[in-house]
């Protein structure tokens, strides 16, 4: 069986693909959430997963999954598989290959796209492992998403997956103060969006301003703005030693400061 833990605003819709897709899965997650097919019993989880996708918050919540709480390292015998698919320090994923036993077979494989990709079923994936795995592991992943690139072995598509989304904090923080200051200076915001999509500033919030969920919202540190302040913190973590990291600190300062967006 497949099991998808952390059916939250993007493991539900994943889990939902799956399903769809003909495959045998089954959600986990530590909260209720009043969906069929998901479970918050571990023991009614564990015993039949072979395969595990992963898409908890953070390292506190995967330690929990994997070797405390819930501990699927010793609640799932028949656990073959694990995707990695939560966005994490990849120091700390390239260290779980050593906590791990040698038959369970890992694949960082964190996604891009926001809840509008993973409902339409064309997220991008960031894929680390070998090239065996990865080709197996595709047919499976093409239920849920459309774009595949394997950066390199276990913790490469994660290294590229924190520095992308490094880029999507600096365009997160620079398309807000911006829309800011044009309502200050009385510009509509449509035709500043529009402009700005057909110009230099183009980028990829300001492009999904009005699909991407959380474009207008405020931080808070369980919503996806506060996801983006944890996935820079990432980012920081895996730096180069006696990296310059004052830009992306400021960024990160810059989004935990983000106050909600007047509809």
């Amino acid at each position: 069986m497949i099991g998808l833990a952390g059916c939250g605003r993007m493991g539900a819709p994943m889990l939902a693909a799956l399903r769809d897709g003909g495959t045998r899965a089954m959600g986990f997650d530590v909260v209720d959430k009043g969906l069929a097919h998901v479970s918050t019993n571990i023991m009614a989880f564990a015993p039949t997963v072979e395969t595990l996708f992963s898409v908890v918050r953070d390292e506190d919540e995967t330690n929990a999954l994997l070797f405390d709480t819930q501990n699927l390292m010793g609640t799932a015998p028949n656990l073959r598989r694990i995707f990695v698919c939560s966005t994490l320090s990849p120091r700390y994923v390239r260290g779980l290959r050593d906590r791990m036993p040698d038959h369970v077979t890992l694949i960082d494989a964190p996604m891009s796209g926001a809840v509008v990709a993973a409902e339409n079923r064309t997220l991008s994936f960031m894929l680390g492992g070998t090239t065996d795995d990865i080709a197996d592991a595709t047919p499976l992943l093409s239920l849920m998403g459309r774009h595949f690139h394997h950066m390199g072995g276990f913790g490469a598509g994660m290294q590229a997956k924190v520095l992308n989304n490094l880029l999507a904090a600096s365009h997160t923080a620079m398309t807000r103060l911006v829309l800011d200051w044009a309502d200050e200076a009385g510009l509509d915001t449509a035709a500043l969006l529009t402009l700005i999509e057909t110009s230099s500033g183009q980028n990829w919030l300001a492009s999904g301003f009005d699909t991407i969920e959380f474009a207008k919202h405020g931080y808070a540190p369980d919503n996806s703005i506060g996801i983006l302040v944890k996935d820079v913190a990432a980012a920081l973590d895996a730096a180069p030693e006696g990296a310059d990291t004052a830009l992306p600190e400021q960024v990160q300062a810059t989004v935990r400061a983000l106050k909600p967006r007047k509809p």
